[in-house]
């Protein structure tokens, strides 16, 4: 074997050792023994010509040709994947893969209610749910459908804007009724609140509005939207939550309902070549309409 005839799954094999670091644990994730994964790694490295992983106290550490290699390879993988999921369906049936991407709430909180009511009629529709604040490239087919809060500039994808979520200040009644009611902004210093870690450059923009907004003045502090939405209503304190998704928690109130609030838009996103797909145009346009009944919801 010769570096223009090295076989994909030596490929695979090699990401695998990069994400989990091990041997072992590139074996877990594939459902292959260690010595094979092993032997794998050593072909595709004579091949190649070049060490990719050495030796450390906590496992394998990648050299610089194994990171030079990475985003190619999660190219490939990328690539992989879309293709599966083209040839898993005839394009005139609903049926087959469709792999979703949206934020860590909307993942979690929101979509799962939406895709059951999606699948009743089509049972032969599966869904791949990428619940991550971390934006997907629809180009590299890294997803098939995107829900985002930010609209897309390329022109080979087809984004609908649905409309916009409504975040506000919450808190459980039981913090409430232990802490007290803000009544401005300014008596939130007394409060414990809940906000984020690491300050990103949309979070500077809002700090200029909402002075408050500064990492010091959190009791607890996370990146996770998750783990944020859950210390509130674990009634740890006060943090901000979409306006409709705390309707379904009868405990948790919204405060200074007229002091803050941000509109965040929502825009559904799918690579234009997928609309001649029929799983893939009913996934998208049955999500338009349960996200716009979503953002609509009566006060």
């Amino acid at each position: 074997m010769d570096g223009k005839n090295i076989p994909w799954d030596y490929y695979r094999t090699a990401l695998a050792v990069l994400e989990e670091g091990s041997l072992s644990g590139a074996a877990r994730t594939l459902g292959l023994t260690q010595p094979t994964i092993g032997r794998q790694i050593e072909a595709l490295e004579s091949a190649l010509g070049s060490r990719l992983f050495v030796r450390s106290q906590s496992g394998l550490s990648p050299t610089t040709t194994a990171l030079a290699l990475k985003p190619y390879v999660e190219s490939l993988h990328a690539t992989e994947s879309a293709l599966l999921r083209s040839v898993s369906a005839e394009a005139g049936e609903v049926s087959g893969t469709v792999r979703i991407t949206a934020s860590e709430v909307m993942g979690v909180e929101i979509l799962p209610a939406m895709l059951s009511a999606l699948r009743k009629p089509y049972p032969g529709l599966k869904i791949e749910l990428q619940a991550s604040n971390i934006t997907s490239d629809l180009l590299g087919r890294d997803a098939d459908i995107a829900v985002r809060m930010t609209q897309p500039l390329q022109d080979a994808l087809i984004a609908k804007r649905i409309g916009a979520i409504r975040l506000g200040l919450f808190a459980h009644a039981d913090y409430l009724q232990r802490c007290g009611h803000p009544k401005t902004l300014g008596d939130l210093s007394a409060h414990s609140l809940i906000g984020f870690d690491k300050e990103l450059p949309y979070i500077r923009a809002l700090q200029k509005k909402f002075p408050f907004m500064q990492r010091a003045n959190f009791s607890l502090r996370t990146d996770s939207d998750l783990a944020q939405f859950s210390a509130i209503r674990n009634a740890y304190g006060i943090g901000i939550c979409q306006v409709n998704l705390a309707k379904a928690y009868p405990r948790l109130e919204h405060v200074l309902s007229g002091e803050f609030q941000l509109d965040f838009p929502v825009w559904l996103v799918m690579h234009e070549d997928l609309r001649s797909s029929q799983r893939y145009k009913v996934t998208y346009d049955q999500l338009v309409l349960q996200l716009d009944a979503y953002l609509n919801l009566p006060a």
